[in-house]
């Protein structure tokens, strides 16, 4: 499996990162580790979570996904310097959203506890706090890698303002900066990752990994009407997209899926991969079959006919 290089952390990802938002939701523990074990079989390498995963769901109390991956860990045929963990700190378990010293200091210790390791691959500040200095935030990051808790930092939902900012601040104090931006980006959510945003990436070295990357299960082709989303897990996420933008894209991908064979999750992903800037997406599987599809996106090659067909449907 070709490995790519994220940013300038010194880690090296595969190209599809799985998506631990939904262990301990929609995957029990063992469909869990019936996935983590295909992902690794198949030369893939890292797996994306947080701590509030899966708070939302009625019973969890966030720190559920991070608990079925570290009880994954203990059990796994894959030693620990092979797998690359991704979690993120700053959501609201229970105090706000924060991303204040003290509470990075006390959240990390938690998540190793969880997750049952040493040290943490990326740790990511899943959320903007207006409230708190950069060099506040980027102060407790590099105490942490000073103590070998965590490899490297990046943050999710930033727009291109503030990761500059965030550069400026790290610069100016001699602190760490971010390496590494996880946007929500996709074939319908385009606009506030390309311009700006993606152009400082690039010019940055930053590695980007996607979420959201098949638009909450919508560009797997399953969800055509309203009735098809009624009763699922998902339904309040997918809804949004079944408006006439949703529907040309579902056609463009039914299209190249009629070409290629590929099913509309791996073109979806494949499109991903193929955009500059992008250092590989993020996919959640609740069943193998979804792994497999995950799997061959990784290496699913777009002519650039598709691509076009794809980035008009969608622009």
């Amino acid at each position: 499996m070709e490995m790519r290089r994220l940013g300038k952390t010194g880690l090296s990802v595969a190209p599809i990162v799985i998506g631990g938002n939904v262990f301990g939701w929609t995957a029990d523990e063992k469909t869990s580790f019936a996935i983590l074990d295909a992902f690794f079989d198949a030369g893939l390498n890292t797996i994306d979570t947080a701590d509030v995963y899966s708070a939302w769901v009625p019973g969890n109390k966030g720190g559920d996904s991070e608990e079925i991956i570290g009880r994954w860990l203990r059990q796994a045929r894959v030693s620990r310097d092979k797998a690359v963990i991704v979690t993120k700190v700053g959501s609201d378990m229970g105090q706000g959203k924060t991303l204040k010293e003290t509470y990075i200091l006390k959240a990390v210790e938690d998540s190793l506890r969880r997750l049952q390791t040493d040290y943490i691959d990326l740790y990511l500040s899943h959320w903007p706090d207006a409230d708190t200095p950069h060099e506040e935030t980027l102060g407790a990051y590099a105490k942490l890698k000073q103590q070998g808790k965590i490899r490297a930092i990046g943050c999710s939902n930033y727009d291109a303002k503030l990761l500059q900012a965030s550069f400026d601040a790290a610069e100016k104090a001699g602190l760490p900066r971010y390496d590494v931006l996880q946007p929500e980006y996709n074939l319908y959510e385009r606009a506030s990752f390309e311009g700006p945003l993606a152009e400082l990436c690039i010019a940055q070295d930053i590695g980007v990994i996607t979420y959201f990357s098949l638009a909450a299960g919508f560009l797997t082709g399953k969800y055509r009407s309203k009735a098809d989303t009624e009763g699922r897990a998902r339904e309040g996420r997918v809804s949004k997209y079944l408006d006439d933008k949703g529907l040309r894209i579902l056609a463009a991908l039914d299209k190249v899926s009629t070409e290629t064979a590929a099913s509309p999750a791996e073109i979806s992903l494949a499109w991903l991969l193929r955009k500059k800037g992008v250092t590989a997406p993020i996919a959640s599987a609740t069943s193998l079959s979804q792994l497999e599809s995950l799997v061959k996106s990784a290496t699913l090659a777009l002519s650039d006919d598709a691509m076009a067909l794809l980035d008009e449907a969608g622009g």
